[in-house]
């Protein structure tokens, strides 16, 4: 990821009404042709209301649009559906004038109704989104999550071109929160039309659209010849090939049958690929904003009592699971990343400790340890990694039997609650947006604690969300410093009830083939992950 925004920035949504100049497309790209991007696992949804894990986000993000964007490889808003708004004079009150002639895949003319719509069904608990909690400062929202009300009292039609959105409390991550996929326009007959299987059939307004889908083999995306934005994408289709082991991945690349390995490097190949020039070359490293952690679901005995958790915490070497995967992070001891604004600097966390580790379930009456069952997705590097989570739980008494499936299974068990610890490995956090807020709220929040919601260790602080809000209430850019605190606060607090471990703080790296064009921040772009699809290109 590009470093991200200084934290002055970050009130700018309430205090500079204005965005940022649109891209303008790369002069040396060359149109047409198409690549083949590969992946193991299928992919569960193309429905921006659910999707939410690195596989299916960028796929999302480019068959849909939302009132904003990013300018690509960076996390400079720019306009998206909306080409410019106001704001009133308390800040509570949005008015987004929106682009005339856009069209849906459909054919149909994109309204202010679909976006009304669309916010209205993303906040729906019939949707079961998990980002719904992000657009908890519309007003209405809680009316809609209780069910008392069935749309956005805060969001309202002015004519065909205008929308606007009032919020119930300040809010300096609203904008962010408006270029997030879950805020994606959707066309209301396809939504109606598909019901359960609008993931498998989207209809959006985004560059490209789904040409086909053959369950457990491939997805093409084609390009929309209608797309709005002049000049883009590039290509005329991309192929996502699943069901393709990492390592095979690679060598097809090598052979030039694969663009992009969609999983990445495989560890085990990663020393061979950097030390050859000719392959090393062709590898894009980018910081990005994330955490691999271990959740702890607090509702299944006995990681209901902290001093459990807490020396779980304690039991993990995590320098050991960094070499695992060949130094290519750095061990974490807080929920945010090093480069996130609101980190602790100087906080140590929880140290390797295995026998205060013991004495900690020893005060807790687990001196004699327990069973339990440690989720992990089924992609390499992750089962071993698992592995090392296991010896060490197994030196403190613990008895962790892993069960080590398909990302989608192990996101279902999170969501559902049905596990009692997860290492998010090959699903790890990485921010939606550079804000401590969004570390928070989907993951660690009340909100996210839900029925298919991201929350996994069904963790609910109801002091830690109101600190949480309050700090998200401060929008003056001169108070950034004191907000931030507040959010350093946060995650100290999150961190004494010990519903995680944080494991590590981890490097992206991306190879690609020798006929890939784009900026290299397109292949490591901070919130089209994995790659920016709209703006890569062939070059032969």
């Amino acid at each position: 990821m590009k470093k991200i925004l200084c934290t002055t920035a970050l009130a700018f949504s309430l205090t500079m009404p204005a965005f940022a100049e649109d891209y303008q497309p790369d002069p040396n790209a060359k149109p047409g042709g198409g690549i083949v991007i590969t992946y193991k696992d299928d992919v569960a949804t193309l429905d921006p209301a659910i999707g939410y894990d690195w596989q299916n986000w960028s796929m999302i993000k480019s068959i849909f649009d939302g009132l904003m964007d990013y300018d690509p490889g960076t996390t400079d808003l720019r306009p998206g559906l909306a080409e410019s708004y106001t704001v009133s004079d308390d800040g509570m009150t949005f008015t987004f004038k929106l682009r005339g002639g856009v069209t849906f895949h459909n054919g149909r003319e994109m309204t202010a109704d679909d976006v009304k719509f669309s916010l209205d069904r993303v906040t729906n608990p019939a949707t079961q989104s998990p980002g719904a909690g992000f657009f908890g400062s519309i007003k209405g929202y809680d009316a809609m999550a209780d069910g008392s009300a069935d749309n956005l009292e805060g969001v309202k039609v002015v004519d065909d071109g205008t929308i606007e959105i009032t919020l119930s409390r300040p809010d300096a991550t609203f904008l962010h929160v408006m270029a997030l996929n879950f805020a994606s326009v959707v066309a209301r007959e396809a939504v109606e039309a598909a019901g359960d299987d609008f993931g498998k059939q989207p209809v959006g307004t985004g560059a490209y659209k789904l040409g086909e889908w053959t369950l457990g083999q491939r997805l093409v995306f084609e390009k929309n010849a209608d797309y709005w934005r002049d000049g883009v994408p590039y290509l005329d289709s991309i192929t996502f090939e699943v069901g393709q082991e990492p390592v095979v991945a690679l060598l097809r690349l090598q052979n030039g049958e694969v663009d992009v390995p969609g999983d990445g490097i495989p560890p085990a190949k990663f020393r061979e690929v950097m030390s050859d020039p000719a392959q090393a070359e062709r590898v894009v490293e980018g910081g990005q904003l994330h955490t691999g952690y271990i959740t702890l679901n607090v509702n299944t005995p006995p990681m209901d009592d902290a001093r459990v958790r807490q020396a779980i915490n304690m039991a993990i070497n995590k320098d050991r699971i960094v070499q695992i995967i060949n130094g290519r992070a750095v061990p974490a001891t807080q929920p945010l990343p090093p480069s996130m604004p609101g980190y602790t600097d100087g906080y140590a966390g929880y140290g390797f400790d295995p026998e205060g580790a013991k004495a900690l379930l020893a005060e807790a009456g687990q001196g004699d340890g327990f069973a339990t069952e440690l989720y992990v997705m089924n992609t390499d590097p992750n089962p071993r990694i698992a592995q090392a989570i296991q010896r060490d739980l197994a030196d403190i008494g613990i008895d962790a039997a892993i069960k080590s499936l398909a990302q989608a299974n192990v996101i279902e068990a999170g969501g559902n609650g049905s596990a009692p610890m997860i290492w998010s490995g090959g699903m790890a956090w990485i921010a939606d947006f550079p804000d401590p807020s969004n570390f928070y709220g989907p993951i660690l929040g009340c909100d996210g604690a839900v029925d298919g919601g991201w929350n996994w260790s069904w963790y609910c602080n109801a002091d830690l969300d109101a600190m949480a809000t309050k700090a998200d209430a401060i929008t003056d850019a001169a108070k950034q410093d004191e907000r931030m605190q507040m959010w350093s606060d946060v995650y100290m607090g999150v961190m004494e009830d010990a519903p995680w471990v944080p494991v590590f703080n981890e490097q992206r790296y991306t190879m690609k083939s020798a006929r890939m064009g784009g900026a290299d921040a397109l292949y490591v772009d901070p919130v089209s992950i994995p790659i920016n699809y709209d703006y890569v290109y062939v070059t032969e």
